[in-house]
């Protein structure tokens, strides 16, 4: 059986003729070329909703009174100390959605805000004294 496709030469003639350009139309950009076949999405936004709502948060814990004493007592002793290392482990709120994530920093403490109640870190991470649950002073 003969293969047509193989052997055919329908268009010979136009093969080798230079491609076509538009001389009132401007070349479109690739990015929109590939715009045009990309997937109809009749509700924009409603992917990105559905992952935010599947995202998970951490409920925020709160300290028992034993627990407040003893990083109260911490807390004094780093005031005492000049520049003390530390592991701080505290609760960052989601800007987004409730509750949020615990997150450990390590390094040395270089300023106590009083009056917007932080700890700088060397590398100039603020963390808020309230929002601190676990404190470990290293020697």
């Amino acid at each position: 059986m003969e293969d047509t496709f193989v052997n055919s030469h329908d268009y010979d003639d136009i093969i080798d003729l230079p491609h076509h350009v538009s001389p009132s139309r401007p070349h479109m950009p690739k990015i929109d070329r590939a715009a045009q076949f990309a997937p109809f999405s009749a509700l924009s936004g409603f992917g990105a909703a559905i992952r935010e709502t599947g995202r998970q948060t951490e409920a925020r814990i709160e300290l028992s009174e034993d627990a407040r004493d003893a990083l109260d007592e911490k807390l004094r002793m780093i005031r005492k100390a000049d520049h003390p290392e530390v592991v701080i482990t505290y609760f960052h709120p989601d800007d987004r959605k409730d509750g949020g994530c615990y997150i450990t920093a390590s390094g040395c403490i270089v300023k106590i805000d009083d009056y917007d109640r932080v700890f700088v870190m060397e590398d100039g991470t603020e963390i808020p004294i309230g929002e601190i649950i676990e404190l470990e002073i290293k020697e």
